[in-house]
C-alpha cells in the first residue's frame, strides 16, 4: 500500500438512479461525467490535478491541493446548478437529473488492489448517503445540493470568501457507528431560514426565535464503499459496495 496523501475529496451521486431502465442509466452516466468534468474546468482544475473513480450512479473525484477550495466551493454553487438546469429543462419530468454533492478532504492511500482506503474517504461517502442530505435533495425544487465536511466548513466557508455566505449554509449531524459526525448543507433547513435573526437579549418564552444554527440529528449508520474505474489511464476498484436505492 502507498502512503496516505492528502486530497480534497469530491463526491456526485445520482439521485433515484436504480429506479431508472438501462437506456435512461446509460444517458445519465454521460450527463454526470460533463457535469463533472465542466464543473472541474470552470473551478480550474487541470486534469493532471485529479483522479476519479467510477461507482456507476456516482463520481469520486481526488484534487489536488494546489487547487484553492474556495474556488471549487463557489463553482460548485453556481456554475454547476446552472450546467444542471440547462440540460434538464430540455428533458421530461421523469429523465430529470439530481444530485447530491459532498466536498471533504483528508488522507487516502492506494492498496495493492488500487483500491482508494481511509477513513475520511469512508467519512465523505457516509454523508453522500446520509438521510440529511438525501432529504434536503428530496424537499427542493433545486437540481442539486450541497453538502461540506466540518473541516471544509470550519477551514473555508465559515469565514466568507468571495461567492461564498456560510449563512446560507445550516449544521446537521449524522449519527455512525464511530459516533455522530457534523457536516454542513446549503441552503435552508425545511421550511426554515439559514439564517433567522437573532432574539432581543431580554426576549423569554416560547415564541423566542431559535438559535441561529439548525442543528439536524439523524441516527443509523450510512455507509458506503466504493467500486469502480479510470481516469488518466488508472484504474481504482472500490470492493463491498451494497447500498441499496433509498428513494
Amino acid at each position: 500500500m502507498t502512503d496516505p496523501v492528502y486530497r480534497t475529496i469530491l463526491l456526485f451521486d445520482i439521485e433515484q438512479y436504480g429506479s431508472r431502465d438501462d437506456v435512461e442509466q446509460a444517458f445519465l452516466r454521460r450527463v454526470l461525467y460533463d457535469v463533472v468534468d465542466t464543473t472541474l474546468l470552470d473551478a480550474g482544475v487541470d486534469e493532471t490535478a485529479r483522479l476519479r473513480a467510477d461507482r456507476g450512479d456516482s463520481v469520486m473525484e481526488l484534487i489536488d491541493t494546489a487547487v484553492p477550495v474556495p474556488a471549487l466551493i463557489k463553482t460548485l454553487l453556481t456554475e454547476t446548478p446552472a450546467l444542471l438546469h440547462n440540460k434538464n429543462r430540455l428533458l421530461a419530468t421523469s429523465a430529470r437529473m439530481r444530485l447530491r454533492i459532498v466536498l471533504s478532504s483528508g488522507y487516502v492511500a492506494v492498496d495493492e488492489l488500487d483500491g482508494w482506503v481511509g477513513s475520511d474517504l469512508n467519512h465523505a461517502v457516509r454523508l453522500l448517503n446520509s438521510d440529511p442530505l438525501r432529504d434536503a435533495l428530496k424537499q427542493r425544487e433545486s437540481d442539486c445540493v450541497l453538502c461540506v465536511s466540518e473541516g471544509i466548513y470550519q477551514g473555508v466557508v465559515r469565514h466568507g470568501p468571495l461567492g461564498v455566505r456560510p449563512e446560507e449554509f445550516h449544521r446537521v449531524t449524522v449519527g455512525t457507528k464511530e459516533g455522530p459526525t457534523v457536516a454542513w448543507v446549503h441552503g435552508e433547513s425545511g421550511t426554515s431560514t439559514p439564517n433567522p435573526p437573532e432574539a432581543p437579549a431580554d426576549a423569554e418564552g416560547p415564541d423566542a426565535p431559535a438559535s441561529r444554527r439548525s442543528d439536524v440529528q439523524i441516527h443509523g449508520d450510512q455507509y458506503g464503499q466504493a467500486g469502480g474505474t479510470l481516469h488518466g489511464g488508472q484504474h481504482f476498484d472500490f470492493t463491498g459496495r451494497a447500498r441499496e436505492e433509498r428513494r
